[in-house]
């Protein structure tokens, strides 16, 4: 080999090495490049799609999936996993929807309502963290158990999806405040929730029983309330899903969450989080939830047929998890 060609090696060598030391500062950049190569490949098939209008539809549409994506990664954080997250959703989706249209879904009993749904999202995330840390059962089996019990009791709430949300609640939802649509008033409040549980002990410990439950418990950290506070905090996020879901579709549905499980546990992995746990942002996990919008709208303007909708937007997030695993 001629010294320009292992000149050209190394050079080559370093690069990636640069890469992967920048990957690994941020794990979100990789999902945050696709974010944007899919968001510039819509708007090549469809400009309307990249327009103010076309991006607040989006966020209307994916909300939900964000926030219960960012919910799954609090759990992920500590090496679990909760496959309950959507039926979490539909169980607190259809409880508000009843409660609202038995109480009349006024602006005051609204507010009390969501306060009642925040709570049942909470109380089955500790449900969960009670089953997995306490009892120390398979989170995975665990999980899979209580989504077939939510399900159930959001089936006994409502047992035929299309009970309609109050007025007031959508109008809300799709409308906006001093030229500003709503949905950015929420994303802006979801980064402040971001910002300020970043900012406490609680992800550091999350973090820390995710790499090494061990280690994490000779250092003094009280490793099963800690895993079991990752649940309560999914829970919450799942409610917060729910608020966003029933203000996109204005109806409640037993069964609106079930599908949304995986696509919140592939848009954390899409974000660069490992299910291993000890690594991984939230806000990768935001992008990975935008991504997996940007490829179901890329499906649709690229005029895929209907019988072929769900095998093509599989094959493109594998590829895009293939492609940020690469980045590893």
């Amino acid at each position: 080999m001629s010294l320009s060609n292992i000149a050209t090696t190394e050079r080559a060598d370093s690069f990636l090495h640069k890469v992967k030391r920048l990957c690994s500062s941020y794990p979100f950049l990789p999902a945050l490049l696709i974010l944007i190569l899919l968001f510039l490949l819509n708007g090549l098939f469809n400009a309307s799609s990249v327009s103010f209008r076309g991006v607040s539809g989006l966020l209307s549409t994916y909300l939900a999936l964000v926030c219960l994506a960012i919910g799954q990664t609090y759990v992920v954080f500590a090496g679990d996993i909760d496959l309950s997250a959507g039926t979490i959703l539909s169980l607190v989706n259809v409880v508000i929807i009843t409660l609202m249209n038995q109480f009349g879904g006024d602006g005051l009993s609204t507010f009390g309502i969501m306060g009642i749904g925040i709570l049942v999202g909470a109380a089955c995330g500790l449900f969960n963290g009670l089953l997995v840390a306490w009892l120390r059962l398979q989170a995975i089996v665990a999980t899979f158990a209580t989504s077939i019990f939510f399900t159930g009791v959001a089936l006994y709430v409502l047992p035929v999806a299309g009970m309609p949300a109050p007025t007031i609640f959508w109008q809300t939802y799709f409308g906006s405040i001093f030229g500003v649509p709503f949905v950015f008033y929420v994303v802006l409040a979801l980064a402040v929730m971001l910002h300020t549980l970043a900012k406490t002990r609680l992800v550091v410990e999350l973090l820390a029983v995710g790499d090494d439950q061990k280690a994490a418990y000779q250092s003094g950290i009280a490793v099963t309330q800690t895993r079991i506070k990752g649940y309560v905090i999914c829970g919450v996020f799942a409610s917060l899903a729910a608020f966003c879901l029933t203000g996109d579709t204005a109806s409640g549905d037993p069964l609106v969450g079930s599908v949304m499980t995986l696509s919140s546990v592939a848009a954390v992995v899409l974000g660069g989080s490992m299910l291993s746990g000890g690594f991984g942002t939230t806000l990768g996990s935001v992008f990975g939830a935008l991504t997996i919008g940007l490829i179901n709208s890329l499906v649709y303007f690229m005029g895929t047929p209907p019988s072929w909708q769900n095998f093509v937007q599989g094959l493109s997030i594998f590829n895009c998890v293939n492609a940020w695993r690469n980045h590893e």
